[in-house]
């Protein structure tokens, strides 16, 4: 298994790592550890670069399965037992940690307001979009639900990670924020993002420590998913 270091710390952007698999038909390698993050819960996978020495291999792409996190590269695959150091592409990093926390914080706000559950989202690097069981759901909302969800940001509110044993995560049934349960039954540990007074939910991406990083966000449209469902679009509109 790798050692997933943005887990826990999603500020280190650079590493040093052996690799400890090779697969030549499909052009990745497995590492025993990484910064990199193998994408999931709507956000993208980091990009970035690897070093052996002065040979740079540009990492396309990263993913995870049950021996651990591959990184899809250009350049040549090294062989089993190689070091290597690795650097994430930073500037896209934070973005998509302030799009993610942005994200949380819209969770809590709709939350607070609607008790309605998120019923699907994606992002990229400054802008987002979540979807929403919103049967209330009246236009003039827009207006309000942006102007607390920027006040919360500006809160500075801390965002916090911690670890529950599966037991423990499923007897608390706020966790999941989502329609449906997305937590594979094989996960024995439940990794729960806080961002403290406002929402707390499992989570596996990358995220700012405190929300006032995130800067100021714009609804930029709301649209009808059908009959009670609402997808709220949001961007960052203050430079990182």
């Amino acid at each position: 298994m790798t050692d997933r270091i943005y887990s826990t710390d999603a500020y280190a952007a650079q590493m040093r790592a052996t690799v400890v698999g090779v697969d030549q038909d499909d052009g990745r390698i497995l590492l025993d550890r990484t910064v990199f993050y193998p994408g999931g819960g709507g956000q993208p996978c980091d990009e970035g670069e690897l070093w052996i020495g002065e040979d740079r291999l540009i990492v396309t792409r990263v993913a995870q399965d049950s021996a651990g996190v591959w990184h899809w590269v250009e350049g040549g695959l090294p062989s089993e037992g190689t070091e290597l150091e690795g650097k994430v592409d930073w500037d896209r990093r934070y973005m998509l940690m302030r799009t993610h926390t942005a994200m949380h914080a819209l969770c809590g706000v709709i939350w607070e307001r609607f008790q309605s559950p998120v019923t699907g989202g994606n992002m990229n690097p400054g802008e987002g979009r979540l979807d929403f069981e919103l049967p209330q759901w009246d236009p003039d909302d827009k207006g309000p639900i942006e102007a607390e969800l920027n006040r919360q940001l500006a809160c500075n509110r801390d965002v916090e990670v911690s670890f529950l044993p599966r037991e423990e995560a499923d007897l608390d049934p706020s966790l999941i924020r989502t329609k449906v349960n997305l937590l594979p039954p094989t996960l024995k540990e439940v990794r729960v993002i806080d961002i403290v007074g406002l929402d707390r939910q499992a989570d596996g991406g990358t995220h700012v420590s405190a929300t006032n990083e995130v800067g100021q966000i714009r609804i930029k449209k709301v649209e009808s998913k059908g009959k009670g469902f609402r997808r709220i679009r949001v961007e960052l509109t203050t430079p990182s």
